[in-house]
């Protein structure tokens, strides 16, 4: 995001406060009834939804569990806000992978921060445009510029929008926001297929926080990409025929080496000539 474009973004977000209420939010399912059901029917479109990883090995887990999310919103372009040190600690993302999660990496803009502050703002940016399913936005751990404040201007720029916007925190603790729901998931070891084939992944999710309803709710959930849905776990696997969760072809995250990521894949991503204009003042942010 160019220094220019700042104080354009001021003014945007004064306005929205200004505004006082959002727009009425549409729902989207989760696609379990039991889930849909403790959220009042489903997540809400135009909302703040946070996913924290409870530990190091929970990160792929929880970026994973966002992609399903968002692939649960109505279809279209997503944009893909990430601070620089998440591919640092995390490793780069790995189109092949998004891919075997079943977004299509063609699908997502991918913006670059050098900072949290770059994050929100960047993020805050693409909330505007009401064409995109899903803004994610990956800060990395505590920092003081994510509080009540930033995330309630994150919370009614996605409601004007009707635009979810999905917030994984990475080495970082819940503190107090305008979060509509709040989501823990640790990863769990995957059911392997016939053939020792690498099974689908799998979460455990925690319901922290849900402004519509009861919360403290936990889950075991698997992602079936081809029919773009969650499942129930079964429980009592053989933990002998086990995988790990996101297995290295599922994976959304790699920390594969830097620049074994497709050179094109983040221009290729802005194909909608009207979004990639919208959005060239903030492509690669920093």
């Amino acid at each position: 995001m160019t220094q220019s474009a700042l104080p354009a973004l001021r003014r945007s977000l004064a306005h929205l406060e200004r505004q006082g209420t959002a727009r009425a939010r549409d729902m989207f399912s989760f696609g379990l009834p039991d889930v849909d059901q403790t959220l009042g029917g489903g997540l809400a479109r135009g909302a703040l939804h946070e996913i924290y990883a409870p530990g190091g090995p929970d990160v792929a887990a929880a970026t994973g569990f966002a992609i399903a999310v968002a692939l649960r919103a109505p279809p279209g372009p997503m944009v893909w806000v990430r601070q620089d040190y998440v591919d640092m600690e995390a490793g780069h993302l790995h189109a092949p992978g998004l891919a075997e999660l079943g977004l299509d990496p063609d699908r997502v803009i991918l913006v670059q921060a050098r900072d949290a502050l770059g994050v929100l703002r960047a993020g805050a940016e693409a909330l505007r445009c009401s064409a995109l399913s899903a803004v994610l936005i990956e800060p990395w751990g505590d920092t003081g510029v994510i509080d009540l404040v930033a995330t309630r201007r994150l919370s009614l720029a996605a409601g004007d929008s009707g635009v979810p916007a999905l917030m994984v925190r990475p080495a970082a603790t819940p503190k107090p926001s305008a979060a509509a729901t709040r989501w823990a998931v640790r990863a769990l070891p995957s059911q392997a297929l016939e053939a020792g084939a690498p099974g689908l992944p799998a979460f455990a999710i925690t319901l922290l926080r849900n402004r519509t309803g009861t919360a403290g709710h936990e889950w075991r959930v698997e992602w079936n990409r081809d029919d773009r849905c969650f499942r129930n776990r079964q429980r009592g696997q053989d933990p002998g025929r086990a995988r790990p969760t996101l297995p290295r072809p599922v994976g959304a995250v790699s920390a594969n080496r830097p620049g074994a990521r497709s050179a094109d894949w983040p221009a290729r991503a802005g194909a909608d000539p009207a979004l990639a204009e919208q959005t060239a003042g903030w492509r690669h942010a920093g």
